[in-house]
Formats: structure tokens, sequence, C-alpha cells
């Protein structure tokens, strides 16, 4: 799957398309292109099938608060990730798993993510 590059520069202006398997994951050199236009504190998994990040807050409800945030762009995206949550920090990760791996929906939820910490 080649992903022209002009499709990843406003990755949050952009929807979701559900995904029930069928298509191929991103490949490493592809998802190290994509990792490149969200956040920088955002992670590739060692094997590229996965990214995540961690954010911390000044306490439980301001990390709640951002855990709903994520809750309801997970829905209206059709897009969920997986989280990791404590009193003043929540871990995304975010992997399209009907394709074992990652695809665009992942980064347009990252990117959409990132934008929740902007003032």
């Amino acid at each position: 799957m080649t992903i022209p590059v002009n499709d990843v520069n406003n990755l949050a202006d952009k929807k979701c398309i559900p995904c029930e398997g069928g298509m191929p994951a991103m490949d490493l050199d592809q998802a190290k292109i994509w990792l490149g236009r969200i956040d920088p504190a955002w992670k590739l998994g060692s094997e590229g099938q996965k990214i995540s990040r961690e954010f911390i807050f000044k306490g439980f409800n301001k990390t709640m608060g951002f855990v709903n945030a994520i809750a309801w762009i997970a829905n209206q995206e059709s897009h969920h990730p997986d989280l990791e949550i404590s009193y003043d920090r929540c871990t995304v990760h975010f992997q399209t798993h009907a394709v074992k791996g990652l695809t665009e929906n992942d980064f347009i939820c990252a990117k959409k993510i990132d934008r929740l910490l902007i003032n």
C-alpha cells in the first residue's frame, strides 16, 4: 500500500474509513513516514505494528477528562485505541486490530488527540 505524502498533511481534518480487514497494514518504512506527520512524542512499536504515546496530567480529574475526550473522538471515528490509565497519566496505543498493524486511521486519530492539547 503506497501512501501519497500529500494525503497526510491534514490528518486531523480527515475521517477514519471503516476497516474490517482484507487490506494490508503499513510496512515499517511507510509507518515511519506517517509517524513524521504527528507529534514526535508518539513512538512506533519495534515491529512497526502500533504507535503509542504517554500523556501526563496534574491529577486524576484532568486525566479522566482527557480519557473522556479520547473516548468521544474514538466513537466519532469508530476507531478505538487501547488505553492504560492511572492517577496522573494515560498511555494511548493505536493499532488497527483487523489488519494487525497500522493504517491511516491510527494516524488520523493520533493527530486528533494531539489537537486536544493545543491551548
